[in-house]
């Protein structure tokens, strides 16, 4: 870790020098976001100030590292931290200096940004509940631990065409996204013993794809062996020409899923020839006594160890104020053996609660953000302040928020909506029930602001499928639209899901009203 920081931080200097080089016309926005993106700091839109990006490994945020974040917010006056959608931590609307100075602190106190953007892995997702949750085949944790550090270890070595991913899945709900990303490892048992099964070449973005699954199963030890495999089939034969083709899925849509799949195979035989990676982890004891709760909330989340339980807090739109943060921190010191994770769904599990303290976080966190599934949507940073954003991804939920109480329909009938601001799809819309992708679209020779709808899709072992795009709705009436969905459904008596499914008819009369 010594050289690994000493590298790092010989680093800091020379960034700093072409941040000042782009706020001084010496630099292209396009050169600067190519340099930048491996620091974890991007532009935003302005040209002014800058978002940095720390790695929470698989979003196991210790203590210790919200604190600094929670320090940082405070000394440059910032009145919210980010949630990401891919369990890490994102500060808005800071200089250059700023960044650096924040960077260097961080790889002195073991919190990295480094690599957690550009053409780079990224954050090792992992099922947020994983160790806890009722239905857990196993706890991944751990491997997914093991993957993020062997990244880490050697972050400033990649050479790769574009970004790629990496996810660990404890059950079935898939909520680390194996079935839809470059590289996944979901927990299954056989005869009582702990094996991955290996999904390969999803992704989402342009020309979104779902992974295919490799038929053999791998011991959990091995895991570090497919890593490498994919990281070298990837820099042998993906596009480093042409950028929008740079991504995993795009080769094995060239070669075709079983030659990719064998392709694949070959690089992992040579691996494994080459060096030993084989790991040992060590899987935490969840043995706090427990203490049980009649207390029921939609929040609150009843774990596998007796009397104890996991409590969710969603801020609107990711966007988590400062304030709330230290509320939470200072809580969570005054009481044993308790956890945060982050989910990909923009919010955060309080795990390892007894019945006690989860009533107190359950008031403590009641105004903290979203209570229904609409309130707990997922939109992205968007304009105005991501430089690549098309239209107000934040914006817009709060408008349909708003929209929704002004009408007062507080029952909680729509599902969870996924709202971004651009194809990059960071709010993975393709795989929500309900999604929306900004873009312009020309109407009457007039260029207006419009979201795509993509309707059905679904995460789950056997059940992921990307939504179907049913058209453009202008941004301005998205608030209204679901509104009228969410009636429809009331008035009938049903959930949303099986209203959808029993009124098709209807479905589609609701969205030819409002489609351009």
């Amino acid at each position: 870790m010594k050289t690994l920081n000493k590298i790092l931080l010989g680093e800091v200097e020379g960034f700093r020098t072409l941040g000042h080089k782009f706020l001084n016309g010496e630099m292209s926005k396009m050169d600067f976001k190519g340099a930048s993106g491996g620091m974890g700091v991007y532009a935003e839109r302005s040209g002014k100030k800058f978002m940095i990006r720390f790695r929470i490994p698989s979003g196991i945020a210790s203590i210790k590292d919200l604190k600094l974040i929670y320090d940082f917010a405070q000394r440059y006056k910032l009145d919210s931290i980010h949630l990401t959608t891919r369990q890490a931590i994102q500060l808005h609307g800071m200089t250059i200096d700023e960044v650096c100075d924040s960077m260097e602190e961080g790889i002195k106190k073991g919190l990295y940004s480094r690599g957690s953007g550009g053409n780079f892995p990224r954050n090792v997702s992992v099922s947020p509940l994983s160790g806890v949750e009722e239905k857990d085949v196993f706890d991944v944790s751990p491997y997914a631990t093991a993957v993020g550090d062997h990244f880490l270890s050697k972050v400033y070595t990649y050479k790769l065409p574009r970004k790629f991913k990496v996810a660990f899945s404890s059950n079935e709900k898939d909520e680390a996204h194996v079935t839809a990303t470059d590289l996944g490892f979901l927990a299954v048992k056989e005869n009582g013993i702990e094996y991955f099964k290996v999904y390969l070449g999803g992704g989402m973005g342009n020309n979104s794809k779902l992974s295919v699954k490799r038929e053999q199963l791998i011991k959990p030890e091995d895991i570090l062996y497919h890593v490498e495999a994919i990281t070298d089939l990837f820099i042998n034969e993906g596009d480093y020409i042409n950028k929008g083709r740079a991504r995993i899925r795009y080769i094995m849509e060239r070669m075709g899923e079983e030659k990719f799949v064998n392709c694949y195979n070959s690089y992992l035989e040579k691996v494994k020839t080459r060096e030993n990676l084989k790991i040992k982890v060590e899987t935490k004891i969840y043995d706090k006594v427990g203490i049980e709760t009649s207390m029921r909330s939609p929040r609150l989340f009843t774990q596998k160890q007796k009397g104890l339980y996991s409590v969710y807090v969603h801020p609107i739109g990711g966007q988590l104020k400062s304030e709330h943060l230290k509320l939470i921190i200072d809580k969570i010191e005054a009481m044993n053996e308790v956890e945060i994770r982050l989910a990909m769904s923009e919010g955060l599990y309080i795990r390892n609660l007894n019945g006690k303290e989860a009533e107190i976080f359950l008031e403590l966190t009641d105004k903290m953000g979203g209570n229904t599934s609409l309130e707990c949507s997922i939109a992205c940073i968007g304009v105005p302040t991501c430089q690549m954003g098309i239209l107000e991804s934040q914006r817009t939920l709060r408008e349909i928020l708003s929209y929704f109480k002004e009408n007062n329909l507080t029952k909680d009938i729509l599902p969870r909506v996924h709202i971004s601001g651009c194809p990059n799809s960071c709010s993975v819309h393709e795989i929500g029930t309900i999604g929306f992708c900004g873009k312009k679209k020309k109407v009457q020779d007039e260029l207006i602001n419009v979201f795509e709808l993509h309707f059905g899709g679904e995460i789950g072992i056997g059940k992921t499928k990307l939504g179907k795009y049913y058209g453009d709705i202008k941004r301005e009436e998205v608030p209204k639209f679901l509104f009228e969905l969410a009636s429809a459904a009331t008035n009938d008596n049903k959930d949303f899901t099986s209203w959808a499914d029993q009124n098709v008819d209807e479905l589609n009369e609701i969205i030819n009203k409002y489609r351009v």
